[in-house]
């Protein structure tokens, strides 16, 4: 698993880079903003919106808090720490990036959701990524992993999507953020299993 999502991580963030910079590439990424626009219903607007909510730093912390607490009611501290490095390292390379690269967003028009910061990558998208990906390590051993699989890709996927229908962000952020996101927690894992002997990350309970 490691090695596919670092080999899948490295593909993406070199379609990323190449739409950021080839001209072309680009008007392709900004089509597709403004097709998605044009697919706009008042069901599909509440389902992006709420998306928009759950997949922010505040429900996302939120979220991991309580994954922390459970963990602790267990003892398994190192799990806590795998989490909570793992988001926080995302936190801050996602933002450190978007101040770096400082992309700016679809038109303002295209909006249907406030948004924060530079466009590249996607926060939503980095986030969302990094929980899936802490997901399936903590899940290697569950009964039902392949089943996280399946649900934590199809949590990426939602999120990615929304954020491009929501006017807020191209299609190459979104690929940017996961792609960074599967290679920062990959090697994060990797660096817990082998160097900081974390083997209690290899079970689920």
């Amino acid at each position: 698993m490691p090695k596919k999502l670092l080999y899948l991580g490295s593909l993406l963030f070199i379609i990323s880079v190449l739409v950021l910079n080839i001209a072309s590439l680009q008007q392709f990424d900004f089509a597709l903003v403004e097709f998605l626009s044009t697919q706009r219903t008042a069901h599909l607007n509440q389902l992006a919106q709420l998306l928009s909510v759950l997949g922010g730093m505040p429900f996302v912390l939120f979220l991991s808090s309580l994954w922390c607490f459970y963990w602790a009611w267990y003892k398994k501290y190192t799990k806590i720490v795998f989490i909570s490095v793992g988001l926080f390292g995302s936190i801050a390379i996602a933002w450190l990036l978007k101040s770096v690269i400082a992309r700016p967003r679809p038109p303002e028009a295209l909006h249907l959701v406030e948004s924060y910061g530079a466009a590249f990558p996607s926060a939503h998208s980095f986030y969302a990524a990094s929980l899936g990906c802490l997901v399936i390590y903590l899940s290697l051993q569950h009964p039902a992993h392949r089943i996280l699989i399946v649900c934590a890709a199809l949590w990426m996927v939602l999120m990615g999507i929304s954020r491009v229908y929501l006017g807020v962000h191209y299609p190459s952020d979104v690929l940017s953020g996961w792609s960074i996101s599967f290679i920062w927690i990959t090697l994060w894992y990797l660096f817990c299993t082998k160097y900081l002997q974390c083997k209690p990350i290899h079970k689920f309970r």
